[in-house]
């Protein structure tokens, strides 16, 4: 554990490794801040778990020695860092040991197609893989999220330095990302974190890149 600091308010935070038994907290977040950043919690009725076990759970079972958690002074995590070191290996290992049961459980048509649900089963079935040419000098990804309490105090800063630390240790020469494009909060904070946006064809979403050297 490091990093304990206490805001204005007297609010305590630490940034510690994931541990077995976050996970509810960390689901917690994910819905939290599933919808551009803001609470998702009334998007994803039907399923609330289901946001999470595509962009949280798959990391915590493949590469949960990256995950990072912003814990509050009752050690409950209230944000986090995921990261892939090697994004086409992560899709492969996923497309072999996370995604086949997933399908199982939510076969295509599970969800009524006016819900938000429907899109997130269509992408469980055809994930995607990330462009080569985005790979070649940023092979590594990641996914940062703080609830509103952790926000402001300089922690997501913190987060990414600290998996940058780890990514640049283990040989990355650079990392992406994904963000919406209505997360103006975010694209500022990535901007400021020394990202570029790379030009990208997807109308709802931007990707940024940012070398390790940066």
């Amino acid at each position: 554990m490091d990093d304990v600091r206490s805001g204005p308010d007297g609010e305590r935070f630490e940034l510690r490794p994931y541990r077995p038994g976050d996970e509810d907290a960390l689901m917690a977040v994910c819905l939290g801040t599933g919808a551009s950043g803001e609470d998702a919690t009334d998007v994803f009725r039907l399923d609330p778990r289901l946001l999470s076990e595509i962009y949280l759970l798959p990391y915590l079972a493949l590469e949960s020695e990256l995950a990072t958690v912003v814990a509050d002074g009752d050690d409950r995590p209230v944000g986090y860092v995921l990261g892939a070191l090697d994004t086409a290996a992560f899709e492969a290992v996923a497309e072999e040991r996370w995604w086949p049961a997933l399908r199982e459980r939510f076969p295509l048509g599970s969800m009524p197609e006016d819900a938000p649900e429907a899109a997130l089963v269509r992408r469980i079935h055809e994930p995607g893989s990330t462009a080569p040419d985005v790979l070649v000098d940023h092979p590594s990804h990641l996914h940062v999220d703080l609830l509103p309490v952790a926000q402001g105090r300089g922690l997501g800063r913190r987060l990414l330095q600290r998996l940058f630390d780890q990514l640049a240790a283990a040989g990355s020469t650079g990392v992406h990302l994904g963000v919406s494009r209505a997360n103006e909060r975010a694209i500022g904070f990535y901007r400021a974190m020394g990202f570029v946006e790379w030009p990208t064809e997807r109308s709802g979403a931007l990707t940024f890149v940012r070398r390790m050297s940066a």
